[in-house]
């Protein structure tokens, strides 16, 4: 063999050896569950059962035997929930070491006893029964709007806050915000500026999620759903990010939507 052969062929053999120890350093932070997933009464294997890791959704079914694998579990306390039709929704904790390979067996009882609080740490155990309120969503346009208001970054306004403050103007509404100033020139011109803004610095605006400089400014209070003010760059999602976005961003979203185009008038004949 060729010195130069011998060369390509040792570097490959290299390459491959790192690739393989970097997988598998990779793979021993995550650790695995094995399970077999039962009847609490028949003792007959459930299939089709949902192994759920509760914190990402992620999951697995059981096979034919009930039995099923999750990997790629991160170290740490991990909370598991089994799904199945006919038994009641289910959970039960485990702690992982980084690299660890858990075998558990569980049991599922589609007539759980009155008192759950079992000593066995392998039963499954129920979930209590709790109420979930929720404020409705106000619709499919404004589901952007929503995400991001739980995200806590900036300021948003909603139609609940405008009417309960019963507030006249745009700027009547955002003058009470952290961060935000309202400048005002004789008694019915005002505009919002950003305190962290430079002087004569005016903040982006858009409505529906178009850019709108010249309509922003005057949307009036009642056609708005909701606001959301970002005061500055640092803030600012990248959906919104523009030329003038380091002078603060407000964003409107009205009630009724965009304005539809008209419709093109109609052809006409020649004689």
């Amino acid at each position: 063999m060729r010195p130069a052969t011998r060369l390509r062929h040792l570097l490959l053999a290299l390459f491959l050896a790192t690739v393989a120890s970097t997988r598998s350093e990779g793979q021993e932070r995550f650790a695995r569950l094995r399970g077999r997933v039962t009847d609490a009464e028949s003792k007959s294997p459930v299939a089709g059962t949902r192994v759920i890791i509760a914190a990402t959704g992620r999951y697995v079914l059981t096979d034919s035997v009930g039995a099923f694998v999750i990997a790629d579990i991160p170290s740490g306390i991990i909370r598991f929930i089994f799904a199945k039709d006919g038994y009641p929704r289910a959970q039960v904790v485990l702690a992982f070491a980084p690299g660890e390979v858990m075998t558990q067996d569980f049991e599922l009882d589609a007539n759980p006893p009155a008192d759950d609080s079992l000593a066995n740490a392998r039963r499954v155990q129920v979930l209590p029964t709790e109420e979930v309120t929720a404020t409705p969503s106000r619709g499919v346009r404004y589901e952007d709007f929503e995400r991001r208001m739980k995200t806590g970054r900036g300021h948003y306004i909603t139609r609940e806050q405008i009417e309960q403050a019963n507030y006249a103007t745009l700027q009547d509404a955002a003058r009470v915000l952290r961060g935000v100033s309202v400048e005002c020139v004789g008694y019915r011109t005002c505009s919002i500026r950003m305190a962290r803004a430079p002087r004569g610095c005016s903040p982006q605006y858009f409505v529906d999620g178009r850019e709108d400089d010249f309509f922003g400014p005057l949307v009036a209070i009642r056609d708005i759903e909701g606001v959301e003010i970002y005061t500055g760059a640092s803030d600012v999602p990248g959906e919104f990010a523009g030329s003038n976005s380091s002078c603060g961003v407000v964003v409107i979203w009205t009630r009724n939507g965009p304005a539809k185009a008209p419709p093109p008038p109609p052809a006409t004949r020649r004689p």
